[in-house]
């Protein structure tokens, strides 16, 4: 089916109903679609992602031959 045409056909059947509980579900549906992944992980890995912003911003990286070399890997 066209999803232009299944849009119009669940506008229509929106703007019918007098149901509260669709209309809440429909607005649940929506609202977890908008939700950020960033909001669900935990504060500690939200404050390790931020330190490794920091740090790369702050020239605190190595290179993958660094850290190769340095682990002794080939």
């Amino acid at each position: 089916m066209d999803i232009q045409l299944e849009k119009k056909e669940l506008m229509k059947l929106l703007q019918e109903t007098e149901n509260p509980s669709i209309i809440k579900s429909i607005q649940k549906i929506f609202q977890k679609e908008q939700k950020d992944w960033w909001d669900d992980l935990p504060n500690s890995a939200k404050e390790g992602i931020k330190e490794g912003i920091e740090d790369i911003k702050n020239g605190r990286v190595h290179s993958y031959e660094e850290v190769k070399k340095e682990l002794g890997w080939k």
